[in-house]
């Protein structure tokens, strides 16, 4: 084991093996109060240490209660799949997974069960996520443990309602700048560990709030009731723009994309600029997970005549063999390839000094 302060020295102890068990039956119970009432929570150890607001512990628990989440998530696709429901109305596939067809005959008391699952979970994490609107960005140290929690709570993407989206999405923009504002003083490696966490988030929640629109996800019942609830600003006209809806909960789903793509936007170009400040000519960082392909590095003009970049698995990007710039042929441009499990793209951007 290695243990690192925050002046960089280092201390390295042997340990006799270790094995972590998850509480599931603080988990359980934290699931089956949540769907009475929020009032009966208050005797489960999980949500007693989340309200201690001591960032190390809301954040390890989170990501130990997200974890077991995950879980219990991918068992219910493998047992609906399992029972002739197509996984691909019900879930976004990773970048390096493989098609499930389904394996048996339909069963409808199976999707009356996943559902269940479903929403029952959905609201866990809307809960848990709560706990980290408060929680101080002070350090690195801080961005990373708060990054990689947000990344783990946001991955199974068809358990995100809006509120849950809403959160996360500003939470992750958040981080970012704070990683931002400190690049030039900490290591690269613990920019580009942050970094690709949140990157993992962003690509979570722009494929968690399209998936209902794009019917690869169920709509979740708390967003399905929120929907149809009266406004703050209701107005009692029957000629009022409310009223014309006829897909309330497509509505606010599409108004919360647009607002989360232009978030997300902000969030990759500025990540991108936190790196860039530590790449010089002819360097490349890579971040390479199941959420998402990220590739950006910083070469000359001239270089990129013919230039093959790689993106996922065995596909890649060829460039023209001449270009027409006003700009010094050895003039430094940073290129960026991305690709998210929900979209993919390609920029060259002219590096900045």
């Amino acid at each position: 084991m290695s243990i690192r302060d925050q002046l960089n020295c280092i201390a390295e102890y042997n340990m006799s093996s270790v094995t972590v068990l998850p509480d599931s039956a603080a988990i359980n119970d934290l699931i089956s109060s949540l769907q009475v009432s929020s009032n009966q929570l208050t005797n489960n150890p999980i949500v007693q240490l989340l309200a201690s607001g001591n960032q190390n512990t809301v954040g390890q628990v989170i990501t130990s209660v997200s974890q077991q989440l995950n879980k219990m998530n991918t068992e219910s696709i493998d047992q609906a799949v399992s029972s002739g429901i197509p996984a691909a109305t019900i879930s976004i596939s990773s970048l390096d997974s493989q098609p499930l067809p389904p394996t048996g005959q339909f069963n409808q008391s199976a999707v009356i069960q996943f559902k269940k699952d479903l929403n029952s979970q959905a609201n866990i994490r809307e809960y848990v996520m709560t706990f980290t609107t408060a929680l101080l960005i002070t350090t690195s140290s801080s961005i990373q443990l708060q990054s990689s929690s947000l990344a783990q709570l946001t991955r199974s993407t068809n358990q995100l309602t809006r509120t849950t989206l809403t959160l996360a999405s500003e939470k992750c923009y958040q981080l970012s700048l704070a990683l931002y504002s400190m690049s030039t003083r900490i290591a690269y490696e613990d920019v580009q560990t942050a970094a690709t966490q949140l990157i993992q988030c962003a690509a979570n929640v722009l494929a968690a709030v399209n998936g209902p629109l794009q019917e690869r996800t169920n709509v979740l019942d708390f967003d399905a009731t929120r929907a149809t609830a009266f406004p703050e600003d209701y107005d009692t006209d029957l000629e009022s723009e409310w009223h014309k809806l006829i897909d309330k909960n497509s509505y606010y789903q599409k108004q919360l994309a647009n607002q989360i793509q232009n978030q997300m936007n902000e969030l990759i170009s500025k990540l991108t600029s936190t790196l860039n400040i530590h790449l010089n000519v002819g360097q490349q960082s890579i971040m390479n997970t199941s959420e998402v392909f990220m590739s950006l590095e910083t070469q000359s003009i001239q270089s990129l005549s013919n230039k093959q970049i790689k993106q996922v698995g065995s596909a890649s990007i060829r460039l023209p063999s001449t270009f027409q710039t006003n700009a010094n042929m050895n003039s430094p441009v940073s290129i960026r390839v991305c690709a998210f499990i929900s979209v993919s793209s390609f920029c060259v951007l002219k590096k900045k000094c």
